[in-house]
Formats: structure tokens, C-alpha cells, sequence
């Protein structure tokens, strides 16, 4: 196979959305290829504010060191939020929108301040967090069959595609973000459970670790955006007419349901 350009893969991820999944990206990224994934990754952001998308945030994934062991790497990795991926809480998802979803609890943030520092620290973000939320991240792979390398997913924004954010956040003064249990239910019967920790030991941490990569590459954090802080639990297969409901202790209760509203 004809060794693909940065260009041709990203063109080849967008088609996915609307087309099928698409095998591995092997033919243009080396697995552990961080600096090429993350360039296919901004050619498709690039592309679709173009089309009038717009940012709201950023998601941090592979937060478990158990899944950066299963992918080969030692690092998280980050995704674009567009204002089209929020769900409203209590909402629906078509599921005509997406492939192969899977949902995961996840603790979020919503900024007061921005976050410019490359050196930023768990500290700094405390203080810059306007509001803490209970969210549930819906991931998808435009990768067929799951079957990604840390470059395919981060070329694949993340895996991202949806996110739903607890209506009422509450100010970080007093949770226990580290400790903070999580329970996901899917149509009443729970499949998921963790807690805060699981997010690179506090989810501050991977705040931080966000904050101080987006700083670096020119593009800081600003009030008003919104940080998911990766799954606290393992993630779970969706299938139409499924309701998801999560939880995290102190923090709040979020809900979705994947049909057509």
C-alpha cells in the first residue's frame, strides 16, 4: 500500500464519520507516532472550524495507566470538544450520529480562568476552575473494530465524539475529587464503577497535564472551556434504546438516553 500523507489519513478519518469505519492507520503512522497523529489531528480541527464548528474545550484520554500499558505508551493523550458534541443532560443521541459508541463516567470542568502556563500545576487549575461537573463521555472509533494504536486514536481526535454535562456543577472548594466514587447504570443495572483517582491519581492531575500540552503547542486553555478528565471506570458498548445514567459521590448525577429524541 502507497505509504498515505498526514492530509490523506485525515481526509480518510472525516469520510469514516459518514462512510464506515476505516481499517488501522498503519500505512501512514508509525503506532507510537505522537507528533504525526497529533498533526493529522489538527489538519481535521483546522478543517472543521473552517466549516463553522466551534471549540467549547478539550477531553483528556488514556488517563488509566492500565490502558496506556494496553496501547504501549507512557503518556495521556487529548481531543477536541466542538459545542455540537454536548448532549443536554437528560437528553437523547440519535444513534444514526455514530459508529461503534462507548459511554464512561468521567469527572469535568468548566474554567473560570484561563490557563496559559506550560509549567501549570494541579494548583493553578484549582484555582482557575469555575464549576466541577459529573459527565458522561460517549467515545467512539471511526477505527473499525476498535482496533487502535495510541496514533490511531489520537488522529481520531481522541476517539471523541459526545459528551454530556451535569447541569448543576458545584465550586471544588470541599470535594473530595480524588476519592469521589463513580457508578454508571445503563437502563437501571450497574456496568460500571470507580473513582477519582482513576484520572492519573486525581483528575486535577489531568487537568494540569491538558493545560501544560495545550500551553506548550500555543493553544492554552480559556474561562469558559470545558475539560473532560478521563473515564473513571471501564468504558461500555451502547446499544439503541439504552438510558445511561452516572454518578460520581459528592459531585453529581448525569444522564443521557441513546435514541433518537
Amino acid at each position: 500500500m502507497k505509504h498515505a500523507d498526514y492530509d490523506q489519513l485525515a481526509t480518510r478519518l472525516r469520510h469514516a464519520y459518514t462512510s464506515g469505519a476505516v481499517p488501522p492507520l498503519r500505512d501512514g503512522l508509525d503506532p507510537v507516532d505522537a507528533d504525526g497523529a497529533y498533526a493529522v489531528q489538527t489538519i481535521n480541527t483546522r478543517f472543521w472550524e473552517a466549516q463553522g464548528r466551534r471549540i467549547v474545550g478539550r477531553k483528556a484520554g488514556l488517563t488509566a495507566k492500565a490502558v496506556q500499558t494496553q496501547l504501549g505508551v507512557d503518556q495521556p493523550d487529548f481531543g477536541v470538544l466542538f459545542a455540537d458534541m454536548e448532549i443536554a443532560d437528560g437528553g437523547n443521541l440519535d444513534p444514526a450520529r455514530a459508529l461503534q459508541p462507548k459511554a464512561e463516567a468521567e469527572i469535568a470542568f468548566v474554567l473560570g480562568a484561563d490557563l496559559p502556563d506550560p509549567a501549570t500545576t494541579p494548583e493553578q487549575v484549582a484555582a482557575a476552575v469555575g464549576s466541577v461537573h459529573a459527565a458522561i463521555e460517549i467515545v467512539d472509533s471511526r477505527i473499525a473494530d476498535w482496533k487502535i494504536t495510541f496514533a490511531d486514536t489520537v488522529a481520531d481526535n481522541g476517539s471523541s465524539a459526545f459528551f454530556v454535562l451535569a447541569r448543576e456543577g458545584k465550586p471544588l472548594d470541599g470535594l473530595d475529587l480524588e476519592g469521589a466514587a463513580m457508578a454508571m447504570e445503563i437502563d437501571g443495572a450497574t456496568v460500571s464503577t470507580g473513582i477519582g483517582a482513576a484520572a492519573l491519581g486525581n483528575p486535577l492531575n489531568a487537568a494540569a497535564w491538558l493545560a501544560r500540552t495545550l500551553a506548550t503547542r500555543g493553544e492554552p486553555l480559556k474561562a469558559g472551556d470545558i475539560l473532560l478528565a478521563g473515564a473513571l471506570g471501564p468504558m461500555v458498548a451502547l446499544q439503541p434504546g439504552n438510558t445511561v445514567h452516572a454518578t460520581v459521590a459528592g459531585i453529581g448525577a448525569v444522564q443521557f438516553t441513546y435514541a433518537k429524541g
